[in-house]
C-alpha cells in the first residue's frame, strides 16, 4: 500500500509539514493515532470541514487512528486566526448541542468502532482548568513576544485584541499535550491557519514530555475566483441536508468553475488521480460532465447514493417536462391564496428566495429572476393560478438557485 503522505500529497492537500522526512517513515510504519479539532460554532460541519474529513478517511483508510477532538472548550475562546472581529460568545448549552450535531455528523464518515477511531472533547479538560496551576504549567512556555510575531495575532493588532483570544494558542497546544498523554497522539492536523497554534502544541510536548510530536496542515480549498469553498452570496453550504439540501449540494458543485474541477475532484472525491486528470483536462461542452461526477460523487459521499440519484434526476428535470424534480426545494401554496394573485416581490420573499422586497426589485431589474425559464422584466408582476403548469411553477434566482412552487392538491 502506497504511504498515505504521498496519497495526500498527490492529491493535493499538503500545505506544510514539520520534519517531512521523519514523517514520511512515521506514516509508512506501525499505525499512528493522529488528531483533528472542530470547533462547535454552529449546529452543522460546512463543506469547508469536508477536507478535513476527507483527509481523516484517507488516513483511515491506511490503518491510521482518527481522534475527532470536539471544541466543547476551545469554543468558548475566539480564536483569532483568520478573523478580523472576536467570535460570538456562545453559552455551554449552545455549544454543547453543536458538539452532538458535529459528533453525529463525523460518525457518518469515520468508523469509530473497536477503537478504530475516537471522538473527545476538550470540555473533559479544559472547563475545570486551575487557572494559576495551567500557567505554572504551561504557560511560562510561551513568549509573548514570539507570539505577537506570528499572523494569527499580528494581523489582529490594530482591530484590537482581547486577552481571552490571545489564550487559545495556549489552550490549543494543551488539548495536543493531553492527547499526546492520553492516546500517544503525535500528529496534529489541520487548516494552514492553523500553522502557527498546532506548532505550539509541539513545543510544548517536547518541553513536558522530551518528546517529538508531528505537524501537518493543509490547504484551505478555495475556488479559481478567490472565494472560500462552500461560501456563496445566498450563505455557507453545509453538511446537513436540513440546512443545505443534496440537491443544492449538487447543484453548488454542477456550478463549480472550470479551472476548479480536477482539483474538487482530487481533493472532495475518491476517484483514483488518473480519471481526475482525465476529466479535469476536458474542455468545453464535456467539462459539464466532468462536473456532473464531481457533483454526484461528493453527494455521494455526504448523503448518500440515492440522494445523489435523486439530485441528478431532478437537475435532468430542469431541462424536461419536470416530472421527476421531487428533489428541488420547493414550497406548497393554498390555491385560495393564490386566487387573486400575489405579486411577485411578495412571492419571491414569501418563499425564502429574497429577504425584502427590495433585494427581490434589484434582482429583477437585473435580469435575475426567471419563471419556468423566462426571465422575469415587470418588478410589478402578478402572479395567479393561470400562470401555473400542472399545479407547478420553477423560479430560479440568478444561475444557480432553482425553487419550484406547488399548488396543494384539494381545496380548502
Amino acid at each position: 500500500m502506497a504511504n498515505v503522505f504521498h496519497i495526500l500529497q498527490e492529491r493535493g492537500y499538503i500545505d506544510q509539514v514539520t520534519h517531512e522526512e521523519e514523517l514520511i517513515e512515521f506514516l509508512g510504519g506501525d499505525p499512528i493515532t493522529f488528531y483533528i479539532g472542530f470547533d462547535a460554532t454552529a449546529d452543522s460541519l460546512t463543506l469547508g470541514h469536508f477536507i478535513q474529513i476527507m483527509v481523516m478517511m484517507h488516513m483511515q483508510n491506511a490503518g491510521h487512528k482518527p481522534i475527532a477532538l470536539l471544541g466543547g472548550g476551545t469554543t468558548m475562546i475566539g480564536d483569532p486566526s483568520g478573523r478580523t472581529d472576536m467570535r460570538r460568545i456562545m453559552t455551554k448549552e449552545m455549544i454543547d448541542h453543536n458538539a452532538e450535531r458535529f459528533k453525529e455528523q463525523l460518525s457518518r464518515f469515520i468508523d469509530f468502532s473497536d477503537d478504530k477511531a475516537f471522538m473527545v472533547n476538550n470540555a473533559d479538560w479544559l472547563l475545570d482548568l486551575n487557572f494559576l496551576d495551567f500557567m505554572r504549567e504551561v504557560g511560562v512556555h510561551f513568549s509573548v513576544n514570539r507570539m505577537l510575531t506570528f499572523d494569527c495575532y499580528k494581523n489582529r493588532l490594530e482591530e484590537g485584541l482581547t486577552f481571552f483570544e490571545f489564550s487559545y494558542m495556549l489552550m490549543q497546544s494543551y488539548d495536543y499535550l493531553q492527547l499526546f498523554r492520553d492516546y500517544k497522539c503525535r500528529l496534529q492536523m489541520g487548516g494552514s491557519d492553523q500553522w502557527s497554534n498546532i506548532l505550539g502544541g509541539t513545543e510544548l510536548i517536547r518541553k513536558l514530555e522530551g518528546e517529538q510530536a508531528y505537524v501537518m496542515t493543509f490547504n484551505l480549498l478555495s475556488t479559481a475566483a478567490g472565494t472560500k469553498m462552500g461560501k456563496t452570496e445566498a450563505g455557507t453550504i453545509w453538511l446537513d441536508p436540513k440546512r443545505t439540501s443534496p440537491y443544492e449540494l449538487y447543484q453548488y458543485l454542477r456550478n463549480s468553475d472550470d479551472r476548479d474541477v480536477e482539483k474538487f475532484l482530487a481533493q472532495l472525491t475518491f476517484l483514483p488521480m488518473d480519471e481526475v486528470r482525465r476529466l479535469g483536462s476536458m474542455e468545453g461542452a464535456e467539462i459539464n460532465r466532468a462536473k456532473e461526477v464531481l457533483a454526484f460523487e461528493v453527494t455521494k459521499i455526504i448523503h448518500g447514493e440515492e440522494e445523489a440519484k435523486n439530485a441528478a434526476q431532478a437537475t435532468k428535470a430542469l431541462f424536461s417536462d419536470g416530472s421527476q424534480a421531487e428533489s428541488i426545494p420547493h414550497t406548497e401554496l393554498d390555491r385560495s391564496f393564490l386566487e387573486d394573485g400575489i405579486g411577485i416581490l411578495d412571492l419571491l420573499r414569501d418563499i425564502g428566495l429574497t429577504k425584502s422586497n427590495g433585494e427581490g426589485r434589484r434582482l429583477i431589474q437585473q435580469g435575475g429572476i426567471s419563471i419556468d425559464d423566462i426571465r422575469v422584466e415587470d418588478v410589478n408582476s402578478n402572479i395567479t393560478l393561470e400562470d401555473f403548469k400542472d399545479g407547478k411553477m420553477l423560479i430560479r434566482k440568478g444561475k444557480k438557485t432553482y425553487h419550484q412552487v406547488r399548488i396543494k392538491s384539494g381545496k380548502n
